[in-house]
């Protein structure tokens, strides 16, 4: 950490203690470096010392700053709970809601609470609803089945996963048919390849492959991958790792996409795991690259959801569970947004100082915007 900066620092008017000394007489050295010492929590405020008087004034003037509390760091950000009075207006303001899926909708294979009756109540007040997620283990065909099966009914437009995202990312720049991709990740973006057409190899298959170091071993990779694709992977390995990287650095504009860089996931509704962003770490730490984000918070989603379904952006709310994927997304994309607790995020992680990204409304689960449907019924 750098020490707060006095304008006279700016200007070059002071440098050193040994400068103050040399710029006194001999009989005052003693004197002027004790009341250095003692501002010396204050130093980078104390002025060039032209006397002793002056050296006693500046000092006590940059210990008495140096004592009150910094404003800026002592106001905190405003955090509005979501009252039952701000339901109907948050929900009457927008046409359209996105929702993440983890930790909103579903813990793991669990739906939460209340999420059908105020999936019903929105359909009912004719929202838009869309549901966005950052885990790109299935294809958008797969969290529809997931859906149904969880007695959610939902359309297949209606959901958007960041497995889809890359293979819509790589339709949107003109990925050639005779190139390939090499996938670190899950069916889901093999299935959603498969559905623009484009080749690809790795992913399941390389699952249970092993390096076998030996003197001499050079491992082999297809010069025709112009594209890398991370993705969320249970069973990734130091062999995918291996050709991610060699294809990345060695063939000539190679891409290195990430389906997101989220920290953690609900791969079950016990705790939380390692997310995609470890698989993403290990491939930009051997490349020395920074992936093309495709899920959240980057836009190229929301660009992608706004322009189908012919959305004014702030007509939509983002409901999430994340700050810094969520409501980054939102807040960046100039969307309303609410921030639900049944997630990663608790209360003390959004009211934390450290935090800089708040949301308009923050409450503890979806559900409890079904008081706006017990209202209009009174």
């Amino acid at each position: 950490f750098s020490s707060p900066t006095h304008p006279d620092h700016a200007r070059g008017r002071h440098t050193s203690p040994a400068r103050h000394i040399r710029r006194v007489s001999p009989d005052q050295q003693t004197r002027v470096f004790m009341s250095f010492a003692l501002s010396s929590a204050a130093a980078a405020s104390v002025a060039r010392v032209s006397s002793k008087a002056t050296l006693r004034g500046r000092s006590l003037r940059a210990r008495s700053k140096a004592t009150r509390p910094v404003r800026a760091m002592a106001v905190k950000a405003e955090v509005n709970q979501l009252k039952d009075g701000d339901k109907k207006g948050l929900v009457d303001s927008v046409e359209t809601f996105i929702f993440d899926c983890d930790g909103v909708i579903w813990k793991g294979d669990s739906l939460i609470e209340g999420v059908p009756e105020t999936i019903a109540m929105l359909r009912d007040m004719g929202k838009r609803l869309i549901f966005v997620t950052n885990n790109s283990t299935k294809s958008r065909a797969g969290y529809l089945k997931k859906f149904l099966g969880l007695g959610l009914e939902i359309t297949a437009e209606e959901v958007f996963s960041s497995s889809f995202a890359a293979a819509a990312y790589l339709e949107s720049v003109n990925f050639p048919k005779d190139k390939k991709v090499y996938v670190v990740g899950e069916v889901g973006i093999l299935e959603e390849l498969d559905g623009v057409g484009i080749q690809y190899l790795g992913g399941e298959a390389d699952g249970d492959k092993k390096v076998t170091l030996s003197a001499g071993q050079l491992m082999e990779h297809d010069p025709d991958v112009a594209a890398v694709i991370v993705g969320f992977d249970r069973n990734v390995n130091y062999y995918k790792i291996q050709y991610a990287t060699l294809c990345i650095r060695e063939n000539p504009g190679c891409q290195f996409i990430a389906t997101n860089t989220d920290a953690v996931t609900h791969l079950t509704d016990a705790q939380e795991w390692a997310g995609n962003g470890s698989m993403v770490g290990a491939i930009k730490g051997s490349t020395k690259r920074e992936p093309t984000v495709v899920g959240k918070p980057a836009p190229f989603m929301l660009d992608y959801i706004a322009n189908k379904f012919d959305i004014r952006k702030d007509q939509i709310c983002m409901v999430g569970d994340r700050l810094d994927t969520d409501i980054l997304f939102g807040k960046d994309g100039g969307l309303r947004t609410l921030l639900v607790l049944s997630g990663v995020t608790d209360e003390a992680t959004l009211k934390s100082p450290e935090n800089e990204i708040h949301p308009d409304y923050y409450t503890s689960k979806l559900a409890d915007l079904l008081t706006i449907k017990a209202s209009v019924n009174a």
